[in-house]
């Protein structure tokens, strides 16, 4: 079973892969991130959005807070810059939360309503699975999106993290 300390590399790896794919965007002219791409959320914009919708959504059924997340293509910062703070921010939120957590939680269930207001019971541990590769996974789909562009998308493996992140042997 993973453990806590899995969830919170994780965490960290999350940052770091939004950290290169932000900068990465931040090359693009504003017109050409926003473009829109053949894309389940039509654009690098509207697919980065979404990653913060989602985020929200589940560190609010987490801690218990309402993030105010009515839609999840609801747009939440119009342009790039302000997306991209906010991004550094629910990053380093995303952190605190997991490093608070403690085994009791990690062994919990969690409750709460889905988006159709439906009563949900699913074990924490799968929460944060669910959480950190629903993550992944749209980072992978503006990784697509960014290789339609003229910058190239920078490798965000986790395996490159962990190289990064650990003292070699």
């Amino acid at each position: 079973m993973p453990t806590l300390d899995y969830f919170r590399t994780l965490a960290r790896y999350n940052q770091w892969a939004n950290r290169r794919l932000y900068a990465a965007c931040a090359q693009l002219t504003e017109a050409e991130y926003m473009k829109p791409r053949a894309a389940f959320f039509g654009s690098l914009h509207g697919t980065l959005n979404h990653v913060l919708v989602a985020d929200r959504l589940w560190i609010g059924r987490i801690t218990g807070h309402d993030p105010g997340i009515r839609a999840l293509d609801q747009i939440l910062y119009g342009d790039f810059a302000g997306l991209r703070v906010a991004r550094e921010a629910e990053d380093a939120q995303i952190i605190n939360v997991i490093e608070a957590m403690d085994e009791p939680t990690l062994n919990s269930t969690l409750r709460y309503k889905n988006m159709a207001g439906e009563s949900q019971a699913t074990p924490m541990r799968f929460v944060l699975a669910h959480f950190f590769n629903h993550q992944t996974h749209h980072r992978g789909q503006a990784h697509g999106l960014l290789s339609q562009t003229g910058v190239a998308p920078p490798p965000l493996d986790l395996i490159y993290y962990v190289r990064e992140s650990s003292p070699s042997d």
